[in-house]
């Protein structure tokens, strides 16, 4: 008898955490706006046939566009609407009765304004959350720099895997986007400076609205723990380089235009080429190979300069969610 409640009480156990995982699987998804077939809609369905309460429903809407999280720093109109439509759907094909949570919730929606950017969110290991605000199209305002790219969410992972590598350094962050890398790192490993860098006005005005988003205490330059500064490849020089002070320079996406390869390349070297007090600068490029020869020209130029590069293993554990069937490498640089 002692064994049949065992095996009762481990499959009670085992449905109640398959619940939580999908509860948060929508969280998740819903959050950084993924795409609605992403969602684990089949895994719904099957919780609805066994069980004819809305509870499932309820704790997904409250998770979701109920989360504090969502008042503070909400989807776009649009992909909230499309979502709650979907939840609805789902819910209706069931035989429970109409959940007027979930309406109340779409009725809020439909009479909201559409704004030109959304907040996207990014949860951490600890329970906190990276919110940015992005633009709604891949390029806008001349820049791809206002979206957050797979090779940004893959080198964050790495980061929160590998703190040591930014624990107590001077971190220089190339080509920062909205930010998420940098404030992953910011607010889980611990660097001593952190400097987010790019040479787009809207970009950096956008970077600094998001590191205040996040808490992020900006300063003007030294001694600011963490800034946020124009540079431009083409002209920055050794002395520049030498007073950021960077011991950690790191960069994701950066490896897509064969035209600012060269630049990039040139850039790589002075940063290797400098010492700050006697130490090396370790740097990692994190990079989706969309065209294998504009990656492989960028190796080559690499070598070219005298540049070795070395391949480090990625995140074992998804934190974030992508799509992980691209190809996505992290190498490590020096001479």
């Amino acid at each position: 008898m002692n064994n049949l409640n065992d095996k009762t009480a481990e499959d009670d156990n085992r449905r109640v955490t398959d619940s939580q995982n999908m509860i948060f699987a929508f969280q998740v998804s819903f959050f950084a706006m993924c795409r609605l077939s992403s969602f684990p809609w089949s895994t719904l369905e099957i919780k609805l046939q066994c069980d004819e309460s809305s509870d499932v429903i309820l704790e997904i809407l409250k998770k979701t566009c109920l989360h504090s999280l969502c008042q503070k720093t909400p989807p776009s109109v649009k992909y909230r609407r499309l979502f709650l439509s979907e939840l609805i759907k789902r819910h209706e094909a069931t035989t429970t009765e109409p959940l007027d949570e979930l309406y109340d919730a779409l009725g809020e929606v439909l009479g909201a304004e559409e704004e030109p950017v959304c907040y996207k969110s990014y949860l951490l290991p600890s329970g906190d959350a990276v919110s940015l605000s992005e633009s709604m199209a891949v390029i806008s305002q001349g820049t791809t720099g206002l979206v957050t790219w797979e090779a940004a969410l893959y080198l964050a992972e790495w980061a929160l895997e590998n703190p040591q590598v930014f624990a107590d350094r001077n971190v220089l962050e190339l080509g920062s986007g909205v930010g998420l890398t940098g404030v992953a790192v910011c607010r889980s490993c611990a660097p001593r400076r952190y400097v987010f860098s790019d040479c787009h006005p809207s970009v950096l005005q956008r970077l600094r609205n998001n590191a205040r988003l996040n808490g992020l205490p900006l300063g003007n330059g030294p001694p600011a723990t963490i800034t946020v500064e124009e540079l431009d490849w083409a002209v920055i020089t050794e002395d520049r380089l030498r007073e950021l002070g960077a011991d950690t320079v790191i960069a994701s996406d950066v490896v897509y235009d064969p035209d600012i390869v060269g630049c990039l390349v040139r850039l790589l070297s002075k940063i290797l080429n400098c010492t700050v007090q006697g130490s090396c600068t370790n740097v990692y490029i994190s990079s989706t190979v969309r065209n294998p020869d504009t990656y492989s020209c960028f190796k080559t130029q690499l070598e070219s300069a005298g540049i070795k590069h070395q391949l480090i293993s990625g995140p074992v554990k998804p934190v974030f969610p992508y799509n992980r069937t691209i190809s996505i490498e992290i190498m490590k640089l020096y001479l």
